[in-house]
């Protein structure tokens, strides 16, 4: 039956190439399906800008590294995958400096956290944009998949820290336990960070003037003072995306409503304008405004006092409106009457009150504190209307929306209804006692409401869309649209390549299982060489224990 062995032998002792024939199972069998164990998220860079040479924000964009936890990770090779409020500023500041990159996934409903989960991840969100980090920092809006991954990560690390803390394993537990653990490799594709050298910073403007028939009647439009009502549009925070720009739909409001007002009994010129960079990039826009036109224009340089709109209910506790200046005004000046009008006012629309708050400007600081600064330094007289009592107020450039719409909203009509009788009072010089014809001037038709607010709310940048110009040119004369670049070799800004990119995290096991099915596979083969090699002699074997097995039956 086996007379043919040695010949059969004699076929593998020579044959390297059909060793294949064993090995090809087993490397189908170990090897993993890619596709199967990926998943996909969209993910966003953190920003990335300089000011004034100063670079902020993320600083590089290229990611493939081994995903750990915010607990195990301790080289440059790993990339840390972590909740935003799960993580510490002394976290981040040693994950910044050691780390290879760091993932966030951002909370699902961040009007659901309690106020001092929100304080943390605000206090932490300014952190994270006054300095500037070399790893690749990426964000993922909340997704139940990535959540469960960095449940994974994280439970592993538990278990760990568990078996330690209570008796220590052999070593051979452990090495197993090494072995058979599971891992995730984070790659990130589609993204740079390439300066864009063409990017600009759009500045729109436009008047109230009064009508020929108000001319006629009156010393002349050239003579009437000016009063300048400016707000700012943010179109980045922490990332580069559509952000609520409350303080462009106040403006914006206030345009619609004196606008149906101010035609009929013109006392002042209106000039309203919206610059599409705030305190994130010191305010570079109206800086290039006030350069381009205010030796030109002499009425500019003798407008009554400027109001910059900045942070209107954005307090999470705080309904209070603060009135902020470089300079107390003096008694009797306009500005010092508008403010006892604001404070008067207020005082209709319950426990609000109205704060004056003084601040020099430093000009040793790289960033300006507040925009009404800008003027300041013109020798303009200026100020800043918020519901913030400090520029350091953490709430000032948030991403997240503390509130839900309809209590935001709620906080928005007051404050423009405030504003807008406050300014109303003061150009028409009404009465602010409780005699009559000191009410309300905006009711009826041209009530202020959440209705006449919200729309304003989904303004977005004019590189976007038009819907900013639109608006000016449907209330306003007089609209114009300039541009702030870069300098070519000294840019007092830069922007950078913000495109949304692809994250794949991939199932992987970690370095030492290779290690050890390398040894597997040796092994294996190296068992079944022998045996074919040694064949004759395994035959011989069985063949004398069959004999033997024989004579004794």
């Amino acid at each position: 039956m086996f007379e043919d062995a040695d010949h059969f032998a004699d076929i593998f002792r020579g044959g390297l190439p059909y060793y294949l024939l064993i090995t090809l199972p087993i490397l189908i069998i170990c090897s993993s399906n890619p596709v199967l164990a990926a998943s996909e998220f969209g993910v966003q860079r953190m920003s990335q800008f300089d000011v004034h040479g100063t670079p902020y924000g993320c600083r590089a964009s290229t990611l493939n590294l081994e995903a750990k936890s915010l607990y195990t990770w301790q080289t440059s090779r790993h990339c840390v995958v972590t909740r935003f409020q799960d993580m510490t500023i002394d976290q981040f500041r040693e994950i910044r400096a050691k780390a290879g990159g760091l993932v966030i996934l951002l909370p699902e409903d961040f009007a659901s956290l309690s106020l001092e989960e929100k304080q943390h991840i605000h206090m932490l969100e300014q952190a994270m944009m006054l300095q500037e980090i070399s790893i690749p920092v990426y964000f993922s809006r909340y997704n139940p998949k990535m959540n469960e991954i960095i449940n994974d990560v994280t439970k592993t690390t538990s278990a760990n820290q568990k078996k330690s803390s209570q008796e220590r394993e052999s070593a051979i537990s452990e090495i197993m336990g090494s072995i058979s653990a599971n891992g995730y490799q984070i790659v990130v594709s589609g993204t740079g960070h390439t300066a864009i050298k063409q990017s600009k910073i759009p500045i729109i403007q436009g008047e109230l003037t009064p009508t020929k028939h108000a001319i006629k009647t009156s010393d002349g439009e050239s003579k009437l003072p000016l009063i300048i009502l400016t707000a700012h549009l943010d179109t980045f925070g922490l990332i580069n995306g559509p952000l609520k720009n409350v303080d462009v739909a106040v403006l914006l409001t206030l345009v619609e409503l004196f606008s149906k007002l101010h035609a009929s009994i013109p006392k002042y010129r209106l000039m309203f304008l919206v610059s599409e960079s705030g305190s994130l990039l010191n305010f570079q826009g109206m800086k290039k405004w006030l350069d381009s036109n205010l030796d030109e224009n002499v009425q500019i340089q003798q407008a009554e006092f400027v109001i910059c709109l900045d942070s209107i209910s954005k307090a999470l506790a705080n309904d209070n409106i603060f009135m902020h200046v470089s300079k107390p005004p003096k008694e009797g000046t306009p500005m010092n009457s508008f403010y006892k009008t604001l404070k008067a006012v207020a005082q209709r629309y319950g426990n609000i009150t109205v704060e004056g708050v003084h601040k020099k400007i430093n000009l040793a600081d790289t960033l300006l504190a507040w925009e009404h600064e800008r003027f300041s330094m013109k020798r303009m007289p200026a100020f800043t209307v918020s519901n913030l009592k400090s520029h350091k107020d953490y709430l000032r450039n948030t991403i997240f929306d503390d509130e839900d719409e309809e209590e935001q909203l709620q906080k928005l009509e007051t404050n423009v209804k405030i504003l807008a009788e406050t300014l109303a009072s003061y150009i028409y010089n009404l009465p602010l006692d409780n005699s009559a014809g000191s009410g309300e001037i905006f009711t009826g038709s041209m009530a202020i409401t959440k209705d006449s607010i919200r729309p304003w709310l989904q303004v977005r940048s004019s590189q976007q869309n038009n819907d900013l110009k639109n608006a000016f040119e449907k209330y306003l004369k007089n609209v114009k649209v300039s541009f702030d670049k870069p300098d070519a070799r000294e840019p007092d800004f830069m922007l950078y390549d913000e495109r949304d990119g692809l994250l794949n995290i991939y199932n992987v096991k970690p370095a030492v299982f290779d290690l050890f099915l390398t040894f597997m596979i040796v092994a294996y083969l190296g068992v079944i060489y022998l045996a074919i090699f040694h064949f004759p002699k395994l035959y011989t074997f069985v063949c004398h224990l069959t004999v033997n097995k024989v004579k004794v039956n």
